[in-house]
């Protein structure tokens, strides 16, 4: 029974950690008692999300003479010790831990097959679930750059009566995602962002409000902040935290629940946003016929589209 455990599973309390990589870190090790840390002063929270790319926090102790272009493969070789570090820490605070995102190996034996780009997401009852970006940016498709590779699958789980989704930064703008999962029947959407400008901050959080109206429910979103010591590629990133519900009146009209303001750099660990009680029973009750005008998983297969003479 998933249910057990959950003190009230009609709602859900959801920590979003905006991560500034500018803080210095001299190891891994260095980067999990972060983690551990941030996660103590999340107490109560049952989710806790860092953005994506979180790993380019690791380029602070990065190898001299590393190359732009290598980057990414010597992100992915730490990426193994860091989700068994991350999968102790979701047991130990006893919640879904999104550890950002990191590149991962397509192939660990041969990693010039190249990377994904891949959150990872840690239950307490120690299961380990990936889920590649799908729609990249055509920054991360550069050869000469971080020459990713899209990942084609994607995974809802279940976890103590809530169903639990991860889009990563883009995957959000896409249409085309959005009806792919309207009849899924997600509680609680996590997206895990980086974007170096306010335009990005703004289409990734427009986006994710427009989400929760068309799949009503909860999305929760959060990017990177600061400068990461030794980059190559992202001299700025611009976030902040946000949780959206649909724009009903029970849920209070404006379809924001909790939000941190966005900023390049707060001098700190970046903001930390602990949104209690996200009313999941009531939006589920919403998505199974109360609300206002939503119609469901709408396909627009009857309509036809057709180009009109001047």
């Amino acid at each position: 029974d998933m249910t057990t455990d959950m003190p009230n599973r009609d709602s859900v309390s959801i920590a979003l950690w905006a991560t500034n990589l500018g803080v210095p870190l001299n190891g891994l090790q260095d980067w999990v008692d972060h983690i551990d840390h941030k996660m103590a002063e999340a107490d109560g929270a049952n989710i806790f999300v860092m953005p994506e790319y979180a790993s380019e926090q690791w380029l602070a102790f990065k190898p001299d003479g590393l190359r732009t272009d290598q980057e990414m493969a010597w992100m992915a070789d730490h990426a193994s010790a860091a989700c068994d570090h991350a999968a102790k820490l979701a047991i130990k605070h006893d919640m879904v831990l999104v550890a950002g995102s990191m590149p991962h190996h397509v192939d660990p034996a041969k990693p010039e097959r190249g990377q994904t780009n891949s959150a990872m997401i840690f239950t307490p009852e120690g299961t380990r679930i990936v889920q590649d970006k799908m729609s990249l940016t055509p920054g991360e498709q550069e050869p000469d750059n971080w020459n990713l590779t899209p990942g084609s699958r994607f995974a809802t789980f279940d976890w103590r009566g809530l169903r639990i989704a991860v889009l990563i930064c883009l995957d959000i703008e896409m249409p085309a995602l959005s009806c792919l999962l309207a009849p899924l029947d997600i509680d609680v959407l996590l997206v895990p962002s980086m974007t170096a400008t306010p335009s990005g901050y703004h289409r990734v959080f427009g986006c994710a409000k427009a989400r929760a109206v068309e799949l009503m429910c909860s999305i929760a979103v959060c990017g990177t902040t600061g400068t990461a010591n030794q980059t190559t590629q992202n001299p700025t990133n611009y976030s902040g935290c946000s949780v959206f519900t649909p724009c009903e009146p029970q849920l209070g009209h404006t379809g924001v629940f909790a939000h941190v303001a966005p900023d390049f750099d707060d001098g700190g660990d970046g903001p930390l946003l602990l949104a209690r009680d996200v009313p999941i029973g009531l939006i589920r009750e919403l998505r199974g016929g109360d609300a206002e005008v939503w119609p469901g998983g709408w396909k627009a297969d009857h309509v036809s589209v057709v180009t009109l003479g001047a």
